[in-house]
């Protein structure tokens, strides 16, 4: 969704990242500690997406070639507003612990997303990309996916009915969590909910992070419900603060 971001509560994040900073193995790690590389996941894909999201207006100028929006430019950019919602130095993570490992490959991945997408982004007469955050986002959680898939798994998901790709549909244990904790009138806003839950016949740790419609949002999936948007689809009807998407990740142990 345009102009859409997961805003990880900075208190949250640091209460998590407290616990410890250096990881032990995977088959030692406890839940504080796959709740802090989580959270760190979850902070960056949001921090990138919002970088995407901010740079729309020029994605989208025909008038502008080379719009000099490379991978390394995003990751730099990105890294500013991750280190506010963490409060570390994203390049700074330790690469021999679990959270650096999992960032370098996120990293690599959204770097990758960026720079094979330069024609698109830089082409010249065309308004309306289609790059936008959700595909970006995509892409790149493909990307990770595709490289420590073995280990972590990375996803930006919905409500069935908000669900625009089908890849971004929620399995069983997200669509649960979604309708009976993320949608209650009762769950506190922004707060994540994590789990201990089989994947695929294997012990997982999983976390869920709820995403919001901001104003910017309803661009797209707001109202008047049906009526299409620059993407070609039918918006939603949303309205501001409403349950939009999550970001899902999954942590293997």
């Amino acid at each position: 969704m345009i102009g859409t971001g997961l805003r990880v509560p900075a208190y949250a994040v640091t209460a998590a990242l407290s616990a410890a900073i250096a990881f032990p193995s995977v088959a030692q790690a406890s839940d504080a500690d796959e709740m802090a590389v989580a959270e760190r996941l979850a902070a960056l894909l949001q921090s990138s997406r919002e970088i995407v999201s901010e740079h729309q207006y020029l994605i989208n100028d025909p008038a502008i070639g080379d719009k000099h929006f490379e991978g390394d430019h995003v990751l730099q950019e990105s890294s500013e507003i991750y280190e506010r919602l963490v409060g570390e130095d994203l390049f700074a993570v330790a690469p021999e612990t679990r959270s650096g490992r999992l960032l370098q490959a996120q990293m690599q991945a959204m770097k990758e997303v960026i720079d094979e997408n330069q024609d698109t982004i830089n082409t010249p007469g065309v308004g309306f990309k289609g790059f936008i955050p959700e595909t970006f986002a995509r892409l790149a959680n493909a990307k990770f996916t595709a490289a420590v898939g073995d280990e972590a798994r990375l996803k930006v998901t919905a409500p069935m009915d908000l669900v625009r790709n089908r890849t971004a549909r929620p399995d069983e244990w997200e669509q649960t969590v979604l309708d009976e904790k993320l949608s209650a009138d009762d769950w506190p806003k922004d707060q994540p909910y994590s789990e201990v839950a089989d994947v695929d016949g294997r012990p997982a740790f999983r976390m869920i992070f709820p995403e919001y419609y901001q104003a910017s949002c309803l661009e797209c999936h707001g109202e008047p419900a049906g009526e299409l948007d620059i993407t070609g689809y039918p918006k939603e009807g949303g309205k501001e603060g409403d349950l939009g998407s999550a970001i899902s990740i999954i942590l293997f142990r």
